[in-house]
């Protein structure tokens, strides 16, 4: 390695330094994508990403984003000074070139946490939404059935109860009222409504 580095100046050993290390550190963190354990930022995010507006907010100032800074930074570097381009010329286009990488890195974490959807049920979601009994629900709550209502744009079948003294129907149409329980409606027929 010593080898390598002889007749360098030191600015350029510094950027082939700088490059190499960005470049294996972001090796690792790509293979640890997909092997599922390189996913630093998300974990840290997890409970921004629950958050009413529906994903995480721009982040600048991340791990991979100054990953990504330092490994274009350095390659960038290396390529001006081999262009024979000044010190304060190299200085200033992989500055550049290393910002713009943060920018597009957290954009494209951005897009894909706004992309994303988390697949969980927030059954809060389901009050005030009509939907059809699937399975007969028993009156006064004598007897669980299953309504099929759109939460959270897809449709889903979910249990029910009543507090009506009539028997609700397949196929009668129903609104949520209350959350009794984490996976339990309460539920009234829409007629009932005016």
């Amino acid at each position: 390695m010593k080898e390598f580095f002889d007749g360098m100046s030191s600015l350029e050993q510094t950027y082939w330094i700088i490059a190499l290390v960005g470049s294996a550190v972001f090796v690792v963190i790509f293979l640890l994508t997909f092997i599922g354990g390189g996913d630093t930022d998300m974990d840290a995010d997890a409970t921004d990403f629950e958050a009413d507006d529906g994903g995480v907010g721009f982040q600048f100032f991340t791990f991979k984003n100054v990953v990504a800074f330092f490994t274009i930074f350095g390659w960038s570097g290396i390529t001006c000074i081999d262009n024979g381009l000044s010190s304060t010329t190299t200085l200033l286009i992989s500055t550049v070139a290393g910002l713009l990488m943060m920018v597009l890195t957290s954009l494209l974490f951005y897009w894909m946490h706004k992309l994303a959807e988390s697949g969980t049920l927030r059954i809060k979601n389901a009050v005030g939404i009509i939907g059809e009994v699937y399975l007969p629900i028993g009156a006064n709550r004598s007897k669980m059935g299953k309504v099929q209502i759109k939460v959270q744009g897809s449709l889903r079948e979910l249990e029910a109860i009543t507090d009506e003294t009539n028997d609700l129907k397949t196929g009668a149409m129903v609104k949520v009222t209350k959350i009794v329980s984490a996976e339990i409606l309460l539920v009234e027929p829409l007629s009932k409504q005016k």
